[in-house]
Formats: C-alpha cells, structure tokens, sequence
C-alpha cells in the first residue's frame, strides 16, 4: 500500500548535529584514555538508541555505547556489593575530567551527562561479545548483567525503512513528535516506538508521483488498528525488538502510545 501523508521527518538541525558529534569525541576520548589509554575520539563507541537507528528528534537525548576491554568486566563481575554500580561510577569519574562543570550521573544502566543547552547524552558503558552481541551493566536491584545488540536493530530498522521509501523513519520521528509536543509526562520509550512502527507499517510506503495513493487518514489509522489488534498480547507477553529480538516490557507504555496514535487521527 502507499501513503502520501506529510513527511515529518524532524531533522535535526546541522549546527546541532555538528554540536552532537564534537561532543560524541569527547565523551569517547575520554573513556578511551581511562579504559585504553589512548586519546582516539572515535575508537571504541557507535551510536546507539534512536540516534543510532537514526529515527531522532531534535528532543531526543543522544544515546552513545563505549566499549571497554573484556578485561575489565572480569575485574567488576568479581567484586562484591553491586561491581556493575561501581563500574559505572568509574565512568562517571572518567567523564567529570572533560566536563568538571556538567551534570553527570550514573542511573541504572547509563551514564547520563545533561548539558547546559538542554542536549542530554546517554552513555552505555559495554563490553564486546565474540556474536557482535554486547555485555552492559545494570545497577538496578543489587546489580546484574544484561545483553543487547543495537547494530542489528539499527541493521533491521534501516532496511525496512529503504523497503518503505523512507515512511518507516518518517513515522517513529512523527509519533516523537507528537509524543514530545503534547504527551510528553507520559512514558514511551524509543525503542517501544521503533518496535510498534517496524511491525505496524506493514508493506506500506511512500509512493512515487504518478503511483496510486491511498486517502488521507488512511495509514493512521492503520497504525491505530494495529495496535487495537495486538494490545492485549504485548501487555502481557511482551514486545520484541527487530533484528536483536531483545524483550520489551511495554506493560507502562500503552497507554501514552495510544495516546498518540489518537491523536494522530485526529
């Protein structure tokens, strides 16, 4: 099916991209020259989050992974008293060198640095498994070990949104959008975004000039079908990311998410 629906694709702004990337090198300097020794700016760290599967807002925080030498994570795992805390607190510390005067706190899983512009980073520190798959702490209830594999979503994500001459990217950036302007209290992670759209959007996309479109309205409610059809079984089971098939608890996030697909129905 086709779709000649507005783009809101929500680009980020040159300088602001510009902004985003000169402090990525930071970031990465400065873990690379705690954890490796080096002074690489670009070693060691990818995007990840919605910046990664490049379906960002200019509201969107900016989610980055640093990749630490596999060596460290026996040195943690081995200590007592929460070593996944005590590893994020160890680049925190790295990161205070670069930035003295920022906000950063370590919080569950990340490393989150707020800047005084309103940009806010979050950092994911990893360790690289043999799959491709990486190793991240989570300092959550005593502290554990968790898995993810963003290079596969990110993979997934683009090629269905090339399948979809771009209606994938152009719909996670709109549901932002909307999130952001007008439910913005409410819970809904990206990655729940990302998952709902990659499934919902089905063999729908943007058409060329010349080709049959369908009506107006049509593709939202489509999207508002589809969740309808399938509420029930993630509240309960779960929502699966594509390409990684890690598990999403999305049990908080139905509610804002129908939300904004009400809206967008106007």
């Amino acid at each position: 099916m086709g779709t000649r629906v507005i783009r809101y694709d929500n680009i980020i702004p040159k300088d602001e991209r510009d902004n985003i990337s000169s402090r990525y090198r930071q970031i990465t300097k400065a873990v690379n020259k705690e954890f490796w020794g080096t002074a690489s700016e670009t070693s060691n760290s990818i995007y990840v989050g919605s910046y990664g599967r490049n379906t960002a807002i200019s509201t969107s925080d900016i989610d980055i992974l640093v990749c630490l030498p596999f060596s460290k994570f026996d040195s943690y795992n081995r200590l007592t008293g929460n070593g996944q805390s005590k590893l994020l607190q160890a680049v925190r510390q790295a990161l205070k060198v670069s930035y003295p005067n920022s906000d950063i706190r370590a919080d569950g899983q990340i490393v989150k640095i707020n800047f005084y512009d309103g940009i806010s980073f979050e950092i994911l520190p990893a360790f690289k498994n043999l799959d491709g798959s990486y190793t991240h702490a989570d300092s959550n209830m005593g502290g554990r070990w968790r898995s993810t594999n963003p290079k596969e979503e990110q993979s997934a994500i683009r090629e269905k949104n090339n399948l979809s001459n771009g209606l994938l990217v152009a719909t996670c950036r709109h549901i932002r959008y909307v999130r952001d302007n007008f439910y913005k209290s409410y819970k809904l992670p990206g990655i729940v975004i990302d998952s709902f759209a990659y499934y919902a959007i089905s063999d729908w996309k943007f058409v060329n000039f010349g080709e049959k479109a369908a009506e107006p309205g049509t593709y939202e409610k489509r999207l508002l079908n589809y969740f309808e059809e399938n509420r029930y079984y993630w509240e309960r089971v779960g929502l699966y990311a594509p390409g990684s098939n890690e598990y999403i608890d999305v049990a908080n996030s139905m509610e804002s998410l129908e939300k904004v697909l009400r809206y967008m129905n106007g």
